[in-house]
Parts: C-alpha cells; structure tokens; sequence
C-alpha cells in the first residue's frame, strides 16, 4: 500500500528581517494507492515544496505527511524522486547509475547487475547500458532517471517537471512512456508541472494550486478514458476549464 496522506500542511521561509515567505496555506490532501495525481499552478505557487516536503528533503512548519500511516521525518527510498535536471552522476554508465541506489542499499554487485538491467530493460534502453550520460539524448536521460528511482522499488515515485527540458515531439513521446511505465509497476505518482496539457493526457486528477501562499483551488477528477486523444473535444474542453480555474485562483487572490 502507498497511499499519501498530507494534512493541513504549511510551510513559510524565513527571510532577513521581519519579513517572510508563506509557500504552502493550509494543504490537505489524500492520494490513493495507485493513483497519478498532476500538481499545476504558477510559478512560486509551491508545488516543487510540496512535492520535496513528501519527499523528505524539505519539512514542513506544522501539519503532517504520512505515506501507508507512516510519518515522513526524512528522506527515504520508499520515496523515489525525479528530477528535472536529470541529475546523473556523469563518471557513471547508464547501468552504474540506475544501480547507484541499489549499493547505497547494500545489494551484492549480482543482485545490482540483475535489478538495474530489469529496469533498463523497463525504461528500452538495454543497448545503451555501457553508454555514459554524455552521449544519451535528454529524453534517454529522464528514462535512465526514471529506471533508477524505480530500482529502489519505491512506493511512491515523485516527478518534478521531469519533461520540462525536453522539446515538445521529445515531450509527448516521454509522456506515453511514462504511463506505460505506470500501468506495469502500478506505483503512486505525484507530477508536478507547468503544462495543463501534460496533467489532462497524464493524470487521474488534477490539483490546482493557487498563487503564493500556495493553496488548494480545486481537486479536478480527470474522467477520460485512456489512451486519451490530445485533439479530442473532451480533451479540449478538459484542457479549458483547467485553464479557467487556474485563472480564477489569479483573480481570487
């Protein structure tokens, strides 16, 4: 099981002198087992905090965050998280890196070797396993990212605009990986992102955060069946009352 539970979670920074920053208002919020929810709002609005307070790499100033009843105090491997930046260790071959958790871990090289190339495998990029990251395209890249958090066999897998740096064809054809990557692990996905396109063709529900302070604006139930047309006019009209939402949160504030 690895449902998220997040409540009344607020989280401000400090600055120098009297003032300060409030990133995150009051969020409560439940993610099902299995469940891919989208984070879309404007920048600043807090959703790169959200995501790294579940994470573990960042806490929150009061409220809680528990994944299957369990309180989150710290980063754990439980919680696997992706970055935009892909974040690869450049000495490292594709291999070396999607193992590079799995000997933090303790594994023995064997049961490494066996687990990071199931992933490869996982992620089509077998015949790059000697390759470094140097020579991979940004799409190759996210994937061999993408493989090493999985490796961990998390139980939730955050993905923080993993896609952003990629072009659009890059972008679309990374998505359609992604959830055929979800649909075999069948693991909790929290993805935040700019683009409301991206969280209508991924999602089962859409969270719109507001501008700073960072609050819920609506919990938005994507009823489209899968795989979804992006030229459909249920996507389109999907798409619109993302976009109006988002911009009503603007004008309330």
């Amino acid at each position: 099981m690895s449902g998220v539970s997040i409540s009344h979670v607020n989280r401000t920074f400090a600055k120098e002198g009297p003032e300060s920053t409030v990133a995150l208002e009051d969020i409560s919020l439940e993610i099902a087992d299995e469940e891919f929810v989208c984070l879309v709002g404007p920048s600043g609005c807090g959703k790169t905090t959200l995501l790294r307070i579940v994470a573990g790499l960042d806490a929150a100033n009061s409220g809680t965050v528990t994944v299957d009843g369990e309180t989150i105090t710290g980063p754990d491997p439980k919680r696997g998280m992706v970055f935009q930046e892909y974040s690869l260790f450049p000495w490292r071959t594709v291999l070396g890196n999607i193992a590079f958790g799995l000997e933090m871990k303790g594994e023995t090289r064997e049961a490494r070797t066996r687990i990071a190339e199931e992933y490869l495998d996982l992620v089509g990029l077998v015949q790059f396993r000697n390759a470094y990251p140097f020579e991979l395209s940004g799409g190759m890249r996210q994937r061999v990212a993408i493989a090493r958090a999985l490796a961990n066999n998390p139980d939730v897998l955050l993905m923080d605009e993993p896609f952003g740096a990629l072009d659009a064809q890059t972008r679309n054809v990374m998505q359609q990986e992604l959830l055929e990557i979800w649909e075999k692990t069948k693991k909790t996905i929290i993805f935040v992102t700019h683009s409301v396109d991206e969280a209508v063709f991924l999602a089962d529900r859409i969270v719109v955060l507001s501008p700073r302070p960072g609050r819920i604006c609506d919990n938005i139930t994507v009823d489209l069946s899968r795989p979804r047309d992006r030229t459909s006019v249920e996507f389109a009209e999907l798409r619109r009352h993302v976009l109006n939402l988002m911009q009503q949160c603007r004008l309330v504030r």
